[in-house]
Formats: C-alpha cells, sequence, structure tokens
C-alpha cells in the first residue's frame, strides 16, 4: 500500500481534502513509495488561521517558555536523527552520512535559538533629556512562512522556524513536494516537545500552495530558498503584498587555485565538494579555477579521485554518492555533458551512461568532469545542480577574479593558496557574501549569517544568525518621562523629600 503524506494544521495530521496528490520516487529504484497531498487555496488558509489563532498567546509567551520548548526539541531531534536521516535517503536519495550532516547542521540553528533570549535583548539610553529616557525592543511580526527546496528538507526549514518560533512568531511551512516526509516528523516532535498547537503548520503543494502564501494578508514575511527564478518570483510577488521577504536564489561557486596552493589538499576539497550530494547543493563548487601552469596537474589529480568515488543506493553504507532526486533532472544534468565537447569543453570524465546493478531503474548519473571550459558555454553559465565540475584556466590572479567576479552569481567562493596577502585581498575584492580560505563550502556555523550576493540574494537579510533575529522580529523605540515623585500632588505622600 502506497503511504499517503498530509498535512500539519492546528498541532495534528489534516487528510488533504483537494483531490491532487503529487508522487514520491525513490531515487535509487525509480519507484513511487509516496503520495504527498496538495493543498487547496482552502487549506492553506486554513493553516494560516491556525497560526493566527496561536499567535494571539505564542507571541505573548515568556522567553523562557520558549526556550524551554526549544530544548526539549533540540533533545528529541537529536534522539532521533537517524530516523529522520533514513526518511531524507530514502526520498532524497542522499548517502546517509550526508543526511546526517544536514540534521546536524540543522540542529546548530536550533541550539541558536535555544539562546534567543540573549539576541532579544533591547537596548537602554537613560536621560537623555532630563528625566527622559529612550529604550529599544524587538518584537515579534506574527504569521510567518517558509517555502523550502528538495536538497536539504531538514536543514533549510531548521534555517527558518526556530528562529521563528523562538522570537514568538508562529510558522507555515510549505516543502518541497519531492521529499516531503521529514517536515513531518519534525513537526510531530516539535508537538511532542510541547510546542503549542497552530504554532508550527505543514502544508504541502505547488504553486497553488506558494501563491497563497504569497498573497495571504495574515503572512508577514516569508523565507525561501530554491533557484534564482523562483526567488526572483518570490520576491517580487511577496513583496508587492507588503510582506517582508528573504529569498535565497541559485549559485555558480568558484574555486580559485593559485600556483602556489597545496594541490594535493585542492583536489580533494574540489571533489568532496563538487560531488558531495550528488552536487544538489547551492553551495557546490561547481567551477574550478586554476591560474598558471597548475592547471594540467591539478585536473589529473581531480580525476584519480574521482574516479574512485563509490556511487550506489543511500542506504548502503559503502556509497559515497547516491542517485539524483528526479529522472527529469538526472536528464537535465546529463544533456550539460553531452553537450559540452560541441561548445569546446574537454571532456575529462563523462558520467552520463552510469548505471548500478539491480537498481536500473534509479535515477543515476556517475561524476563528470569538463576541462578548459570556455567562459560561453552553457555547462558554466548555469547552475546545474548535479555532479558535474568545470575547470577553467586563468593566466593571473587577476584573471581569475575578474572571471569569477563576472558571474551573476555571488553565493560562495573559496581561493586556495599558501599566501596570507593574496587571501586577504581575495576575501575583500571577491564579489560574493561567503568567501572560504581553504575551505571549499565556507557555509557559516549557525551564529553566523548564510547569504550570497547580486542574483543569489533577493531581500535585504540573510538567513539564520543576527540577520535571522532581525528578520523575524520588528524593532520599537520607546520614549519615557516620568514626573519625579516629589513633584506629586498636595495630599499624595509617596515618602519623597519636597526640598529638591
Amino acid at each position: 500500500m502506497t503511504k499517503i503524506v498530509n498535512h500539519w494544521i492546528g498541532g495534528k495530521t489534516a487528510e488533504g481534502t483537494s483531490g491532487t496528490y503529487g508522487p514520491v520516487t525513490d531515487p535509487a529504484t525509480g519507484e513511487v513509495t509516496t503520495k504527498v497531498a496538495f493543498a487547496s487555496v482552502e487549506e492553506v488558509d486554513a493553516a494560516v488561521a491556525a497560526a493566527q489563532d496561536a499567535f494571539a498567546t505564542w507571541g505573548q509567551s515568556s522567553l523562557a517558555q520558549r526556550t524551554t520548548i526549544m530544548f526539549r526539541f533540540r533533545a528529541l531531534l537529536d534522539a532521533h536523527r537517524d530516523e529522520i536521516a533514513a526518511l531524507i535517503t530514502a526520498e532524497h536519495g542522499k548517502v546517509h552520512s550526508d543526511a546526517l550532516g544536514e540534521v546536524a547542521r540543522g540542529l546548530e540553528i536550533v541550539d541558536l535559538a535555544c539562546g534567543i533570549n540573549v539576541q532579544l535583548k533591547g537596548e537602554l539610553s537613560t536621560q537623555v533629556a532630563s528625566r527622559v529616557d529612550v529604550s529599544s525592543i524587538r518584537q515579534p511580526l506574527g504569521v510567518v512562512a517558509g517555502i523550502t527546496p528538495f536538497n536539504f528538507p531538514a536543514m533549510v526549514p531548521m534555517w527558518m522556524f526556530p528562529m521563528a518560533i523562538a522570537c514568538g512568531n508562529t510558522f507555515v511551512l510549505k516543502p518541497s513536494e519531492k521529499d516531503p516526509s521529514a517536515s513531518i516528523r519534525i513537526a510531530e516532535l516539535l508537538a511532542e516537545a510541547g510546542l503549542p498547537d497552530g504554532v508550527f503548520n505543514v502544508v504541502h503543494g505547488d504553486k497553488v500552495a506558494v501563491d497563497r502564501l504569497l498573497e495571504h494578508p495574515d503572512v508577514k514575511a516569508v523565507s525561501f530558498v530554491g533557484s534564482t527564478p523562483i526567488a526572483r518570483y518570490i520576491h517580487t510577488t511577496a513583496s508587492a503584498n507588503g510582506k517582508r521577504v528573504q529569498a535565497l536564489g541559485g549559485a555558480k561557486n568558484h574555486m580559485l587555485v593559485l600556483p602556489d596552493a597545496d594541490l594535493d589538499a585542492a583536489a580533494d576539497a574540489a571533489v568532496s565538494a563538487a560531488y558531495g550530494s550528488a552536487g544538489e547543493r547551492c553551495m557546490a563548487i561547481s567551477a574550478v579555477v586554476a591560474v598558471g601552469a597548475i592547471g594540467d596537474t591539478l585536473v589529473e589529480k581531480i580525476r584519480e579521485r574521482a574516479e574512485k568515488i563509490k556511487i550506489g543506493p543511500g542506504n548502503d553504507p559503502a556509497s559515497e554518492m547516491g542517485p539524483l532526486i528526479t529522472k527529469a533532472h538526472r536528464d537535465k544534468v546529463a544533456s550539460y555533458v553531452e553537450g559540452a565537447a560541441a561548445e569546446g569543453c574537454e571532456v575529462v570524465l563523462d558520467g552520463t551512461g552510469y548505471t548500478v546493478e539491480g537498481f536500473e531503474d534509479g535515477h543515476w548519473i556517475g561524476l563528470s568532469l569538463l576541462d578548459k571550459v570556455p567562459a560561453g558555454a552553457k555547462a558554466y553559465q548555469d547552475e546545474i545542480f548535479g555532479p558535474v565540475l568545470c575547470v577553467l584556466r586563468a593566466d593571473t590572479y587577476e584573471e581569475g577574479v575578474a572571471l569569477i567576479n563576472a558571474s551573476p552569481f555571488g553565493n560562495g567562493t573559496a581561493i586556495f593558496t599558501r599566501d596570507g596577502g593574496a587571501a586577504r585581498r581575495f576575501q575583500l575584492e571577491i564579489e560574493a557574501g561567503m568567501v572560504g580560505v581553504n575551505v571549499p563550502i565556507p557555509v557559516p556555523v549557525g551564529y553566523h549569517s548564510f547569504g550570497g550576493w547580486k542574483d543569489s540574494l533577493f531581500g535585504d537579510h540573510h538567513i539564520y544568525g543576527n540577520d535571522g533575529t532581525h528578520f523575524y522580529t520588528r524593532g520599537k523605540v520607546v520614549t519615557t518621562r516620568w514626573p519625579d515623585p516629589a513633584d506629586a500632588p498636595a495630599g499624595v505622600d509617596l515618602g519623597f523629600p519636597r526640598n529638591h
């Protein structure tokens, strides 16, 4: 019997009523294992209404109550991390160790939410004028929404809702319809932790559900992670409806390798950063820029390592890389490799014919490595979101930086060098929101914020960290003057001398 994933509204499972369902496949077998209910406008409205009702009390709840629940949730999430990772592997396809790492990175933001009382502290200036004090405080917005991608079905929602809820908001999550089960298990754990009904809700679906969240008058803010075209649409539409928006888009992350770099370390980093999680991550390194005469040696070292990667089902402990999420996505990724030679690329590794014995219907693709890639090639211009690494050549540091800065994306980038002066110049001159120095995937820890520049971010706020607190709250400044008690009217004795 096919499993059905329903919505989570008002603290309990809400069976889908629209009559529309989407298929969820096991990427390793190609088999449809689950159906997920797609929400109608009315079902989205019900989730927002539940969140709005809950905000009346949750928004006034004490910080102690909120952080206590977050601590309980963290303990439950930690205890069930293996179970959640297994759900991710079954629907996304990534190997179990990758899925466990995803849960661990999400836990970092839960940790931050557990200590939200420090971040919500206000400011006070006394005696700015005679008997006048000024204070600033931060208050929650109300109902906020999160729209999240398929590639991190646990981590990316946890970039959002722990901060939002800890700040006193209520939350409606619209996760990817391709791998929805992790979000429902997280909702159950939040309820077990004691989160009041309606504070966290989940609605599944497609554009119908997304558009209703973007236009609903009771939704005050929208967080999004996904492709650049959709991020631009989310930002434009939600902003036009008067909402606060943080919309994180796509990427083409570069790794600049200087002639003095440790080439073995650089090759190790390029392979793990390009092919980890089958390249289905917005912080993947998809372009290596080799400076000077090191290009041939670096490419050979990358090839040697890439050929040893074990590809197989995500639940096989021997597997180092799993399948892609859908057959359509697998075919799209393959098309970039199949057309690369005609665009002037040197195809060092072609993984398009790869399959796994016994799992022939899975969404398999091998590792591809393209060298001497022209800047105009589609494989370089587009975000492929698969295990395809492009290597470009540059004669100088300046030429490499100019190439990277010419990209419309500015999510993350890295430099590999032994020269501190070169690294310092790079971190100042490069046009990207996150920079790694001998670190290929510079995803910030939870107490720093994640976000890119240019077409990788729409909106003013990065996600989690201090930016997350600011995004999910709004500031208020209070100016106060109290009369001195000694000035009380005659007949009222407060015990203060009247001879001041």
